[in-house]
């Protein structure tokens, strides 16, 4: 008999406990077999996206991306004569899977759109921050310098495409969450051959750079630490809804590349997968408390150039910010990663939950409600994204990333 392994330690502190007790009714632990099982795809990358890449370094500079734009927009067997690396792509991913139910895609964008800029939190203080747990994974962002050195817009960036990737009717082929899904796999395509060329890459303590295990974990971030996140803070969603949020995120995760393996049809398989993600991968180090500190700074950089006013904002945007954090994460692993640690602030996001609970309590009852929270929920959202632009320049194409690679 295989026996099932021991409780990871991160579902014994902070907020995962209580997640595992609410909305995990079975015993969720992955025998050894399964965890051996799992631990194979540390060393899978993603073919059909590495080797297009390849093709890329082979072609005149720019030509190859070119090819590709045009492709993401009008299909591949637009182009005269595609390559064979752009042929195999494009008709996997465009052959969408059985499995996709374009109304719940739809659905599941609703309700993620409903949250408005509510839902940038978890996105910042529970899936980065919490990502920064898992050393293997943060190598590339350590070996490119991208993270410490340029945290804010990596930041920026990231909200971005979320939101672009969240939009209702974004993911339909050739629309613009789609587009911007495919290209992200692509810069992690790049990365990966980047960190090939280096004679330094750890392979025996890092495995394979961006593997499957880290791209499957990249999505849980995205999916279920968004939905565990967002109700932490007060947000109500329904099993149809939550359900709807995690096959949106199946998808898109196809469309990044990870193997159907590794992509939760269900909320019980996710908190499975991510019981094997904590259990293997959440082994923070030194890489962890640089990236955390990066991550806190950036916070702080909000009171820059604003005298007192600017201090007060910079104490407040840190305290708020990190307080979420250490709800989540728990204490052994914000302290770990020095979390900065504001018992009164901690306080004050419980309350601001519980209001927010109450008015989505109503919410429910009131007709029109939903309606009207998603209207100014997408309202928020392109605001944000309006004010992203004027803050950086940002690139939808993610042309600096690949050439930076």
């Amino acid at each position: 008999m295989d026996e099932r392994l021991p409780d990871p330690e991160l579902f014994r502190s902070g907020g995962f406990r209580l997640a595992a007790k609410v909305f995990v009714k079975d015993d969720i632990r992955a025998t050894e077999r399964q965890l051996r099982r799992f631990r194979e795809f540390a060393q899978v990358e993603d073919p059909l996206a590495d080797a297009v890449v390849a093709l890329f370094r082979r072609l005149p500079k720019n030509h190859g991306r070119r090819l590709f734009e045009h492709a993401l927009t009008h299909g591949v067997h637009d182009l005269d004569k595609p390559p064979k690396e752009l042929v195999d792509f494009f008709e996997h991913v465009e052959a969408t899977p059985y499995w996709v139910d374009p109304a719940r895609l739809d659905r599941g964008a609703r309700a993620i759109v409903r949250t408005g800029v509510l839902g940038l939190f978890p996105l910042g203080d529970m899936s980065l921050m919490g990502g920064y747990l898992a050393s293997r994974a943060i190598k590339t962002l350590v070996a490119t310098g991208e993270i410490e050195r340029k945290a804010s817009r990596r930041l920026l960036e990231t909200a971005a495409w979320w939101m672009d990737v969240t939009t209702p009717g974004a993911l339909a082929v050739h629309a613009a969450g789609y587009a911007s899904a495919l290209r992200v796999r692509l810069v992690h395509a790049h990365v990966r051959a980047a960190m090939h060329r280096r004679p330094d890459w750890d392979y025996q303590e890092w495995d394979k750079p961006i593997n499957q295990v880290q791209t499957a974990g990249t999505l849980l971030l995205f999916s279920l630490v968004f939905v565990y996140g967002t109700q932490l803070l007060g947000i109500r969603f329904s099993d149809r809804e939550r359900a709807d949020i995690l096959h949106l995120w199946r998808y898109a995760g196809w469309l990044l590349g990870v193997d159907e393996e590794l992509l939760p049809a269900t909320e019980e398989d996710a908190w499975r997968l991510f019981w094997l993600l904590a259990s293997t991968e959440f082994i923070p180090d030194t890489d962890s408390k640089r990236l955390a500190k990066a991550l806190i700074d950036t916070h702080a950089a909000i009171g820059e150039g604003r005298g007192a006013v600017g201090k007060v904002l910079a104490h407040l945007s840190v305290a708020v910010h990190s307080s979420i954090s250490r709800l989540v994460l728990g204490r052994a692993n914000a302290d770990f990663l020095e979390i900065p640690d504001d018992p009164v602030a901690q306080g004050a996001i419980l309350a601001v939950a519980v209001g927010n609970f109450a008015a989505e309590t109503a919410r429910r009852f009131i007709p029109g409600a939903t309606a009207l929270r998603e209207y100014l929920g997408a309202l928020e959202r392109r605001r944000y994204v309006e004010r992203l632009g004027r803050i950086a320049e940002l690139d939808p194409t993610y042309a600096r990333h690949m050439q930076a690679a």
